[in-house]
């Protein structure tokens, strides 16, 4: 393929775009940080969509191998994005509370991308749709990973693919609606793990949608302790109890069986 002669850095990257789209409301100097921590971390969320994407798709057709480096990449950059707390806790509450007002009602609460996320690994929740009525496009995006089949549904599928024995009740069921664990699938990873010579390729699978699990609630622990660092027991722009909500988020898990069948083992 042919590049265009007059290719530069900044024209391949629109990086007049990019970086025109700080935009602080107030004249107060770490409202520069918020914003740019914010953007930066949805750029990273639109990579794991790319890449979970991606991972669906090989997961479907049975090439599990190949998924396991996209499911690799998103747990590393959710490292990354774990890390990026402890930028933002640089700020301090002083410095936070004399731009806070200017954020109105928003809130990361109504990230569109990290609800798409949240529903592509099985934490499906219609209530977030009446977040983005005002951008189409987003709600159309979140409607259809909530009423998709998640990335642990597709795992399922390959395990009774492979000879596991899976309810139908679990394989047919409505996957707009959260999954609920069940003894039988318990049961069929229980399987791989005390035969993982047999089951190597699936038992690699859990390991991997563990890791994802492990890093997303790494996630979420960091940024009920930078909260509350920042802004205590403060109600949340977006209306939330604030930390004490955030702190209720820690008990979900994508891929519950991964975890309660390791106390059988």
């Amino acid at each position: 393929m042919t590049q265009p002669a007059d290719m530069t850095y900044a024209r391949y990257l629109t990086l007049d775009q990019v970086l025109g789209a700080q935009n602080p409301l107030t004249d107060q100097h770490d409202e520069m940080l918020f914003v740019i921590i914010h953007q930066a971390k949805e750029l990273w969320l639109k990579q794991i969509l790319h890449e979970i994407g991606y991972a669906q798709t090989l997961v479907r057709a049975g090439d599990l191998t190949p998924a396991y480096k996209s499911m690799a990449r998103v747990s590393r950059i959710q490292s990354v994005l774990t890390q990026t707390w402890d930028i933002l806790a640089t700020m301090t509450p002083a410095d936070y509370l004399r731009f806070r007002d200017s954020l109105g009602t928003s809130s990361g609460f109504q990230s569109d991308q990290f609800r798409r996320i949240e529903a592509m690994l099985g934490l499906k929740d219609a209530s977030f749709l009446r977040f983005h009525e005002d951008r189409p496009h987003a709600h159309a995006a979140l409607k259809q990973a909530i009423e998709s089949p998640s990335l642990y549904d597709d795992a399922l599928a390959q395990l009774a693919r492979a000879g596991l024995s899976i309810p139908d009740a679990v394989l047919n069921r409505d996957v707009s609606q959260p999954y609920e664990p069940h003894p039988e699938v318990e049961a069929a990873w229980l399987e791989v793990y005390r035969d993982t010579t047999r089951w190597w390729e699936l038992y690699q699978l859990a390991e991997k949608l563990v890791d994802l699990d492990d890093a997303l609630i790494t996630w979420r622990h960091k940024h009920v302790i930078t909260v509350e660092r920042i802004i205590g027991r403060r109600r949340g722009t977006g209306g939330t109890e604030g930390v004490a909500y955030l702190a209720k988020t820690l008990e979900k898990r994508c891929f519950p069986e991964l975890w309660s069948l390791r106390t059988k083992l």
